[in-house]
């Protein structure tokens, strides 16, 4: 072995510490096998913006000469396995460091594996990420998200499960018993360790073959190099907005073409439009700008625009009117009012039955009561 590479991409603020936790704890096995490592967070990501996209990595390797060579870079060239610790962002990322929707396997080396914390089969994960054109394979540690937030650490042992499933997924890095003798040094706790031990028993991959998956090609676009740079500081206004689509009524803000914030959600608005009453209430609050008005006076959330902040719904006075719905439940960013306006009955059955499962399959922004995460971690001891 030479070195071994492990991305942990995770959403910022909530799972900082979470990630921190991973990439620490590979490096304390491996030191455990006479190896050297290092964990770090990649320059140019802001893990304190709630839900934006962040990196960290763990490299290892048999000597300090090998492990310099590859940390003398802005980020690891390919790495071995790639931790994913929120399922929704299998759908792309894009940091707050500003370089386009990069695949969430862009960066996994041909055979390496993609691990994914999810309640989801590998089927629905392998749908949402883009495809390669090598093979690699796909790992799932069950379990639900582990959100929390800034002065919160959710405590559910997401952390040593993924622990235990790496020596499985990619052997070569440390072995489980290193793992488990790392785990019970740092958290002194032997329920960790068993926690590890079962997630290294219980997970599998599959491979993923060159094509199989999300076939859309994501966006980007060309940073000026210093030969093309104008002289200055130039900051380009933003034009006034137009009618809706363009047209004579309603109202559309214009928006930055490049910068998409997609990759920031893990929940997105699903709109009620038989039930909103026209409040404008949504449309004034949203931070960025999301909601359009449309020519019959109603507000539909522009999705390439929406980070999921959810203040939409926590303003809307209607009940159900807008409701936060799962990310994993959509495969684009369409116009829900164009949905409702070519068949207003098959939207609202749709809009609906999401609604209703979304009841039942609670999912979490992050910390939001006293007690919540003793409850979500009862529901993970059924799991």
């Amino acid at each position: 072995m030479t070195k071994v590479a492990v991305e942990v991409v995770y959403r910022g603020i909530f799972q900082k510490t979470l990630a921190t936790n991973i990439t620490r704890g590979i490096v304390f096995a491996a030191r455990r096998e006479g190896k050297v490592g290092l964990a770090f967070g990649r320059y140019g990501d802001s893990p304190e913006r709630n839900g934006i996209p962040a990196k960290r990595f763990a490299v290892v390797a048999d000597n300090q000469e090998e492990l310099e060579e590859n940390l003398a870079m802005y980020e690891a060239g390919d790495v071995d396995v790639t931790v994913v610790v929120d399922d929704t962002l299998c759908k792309g990322v894009e940091s707050w460091g500003w370089y386009g929707l990069q695949p969430i396997n862009a960066l996994t080396r041909t055979n390496g594996t993609v691990l994914v914390t999810s309640m989801q089969g590998p089927d629905n994960l392998v749908r949402d990420t883009h495809q390669k054109d090598a093979p690699y394979r796909l790992g799932v540690v069950k379990g639900t998200v582990s959100f929390s937030g800034l002065w919160v650490y959710k405590d559910d042992h997401t952390d040593a499960r993924i622990l235990g499933a790496l020596p499985k997924v990619c052997p070569e890095l440390v072995s489980i018993d290193s793992m488990a003798e790392a785990i019970l040094e740092q958290w002194k706790d032997e329920v960790k360790v068993d926690s590890a031990r079962k997630a290294y028993d219980r997970t599998d991959t599959r491979v993923v073959e060159p094509g199989e998956g999300n076939s859309e090609i994501p966006f980007s676009f060309d940073l000026p190099g210093w030969t093309n740079m104008e002289e200055g500081i130039v900051i380009r206004g933003i034009e006034q907005g137009t009618g809706f689509r363009e047209g004579s009524e309603g109202y559309e803000p214009k928006r930055n073409p490049y910068f998409k914030k997609y990759s920031t959600r893990s929940m997105r608005p699903v709109i009620d439009f038989e039930t909103c009453i026209k409040c404008t209430l949504c449309w004034l609050q949203c931070p960025d700008t999301c909601f359009d008005v449309t020519p019959d006076g109603l507000y539909d959330a522009n999705m390439d625009s929406c980070c999921g902040c959810g203040v939409c719904e926590a303003v809307c006075p209607v009940p159900d009117c807008v409701t936060m719905v799962g990310e994993k439940n959509f495969t684009d960013n369409s116009s829900q009012w164009e949905a409702w306006q070519k068949d207003k009955d098959e939207y609202n059955k749709w809009m609906k039955d999401l609604v209703q499962e979304q009841k039942q399959d609670s999912r979490s922004h992050g910390f939001h009561h006293v007690g919540q995460y003793k409850e979500e971690i009862a529901q993970m001891e059924e799991v």
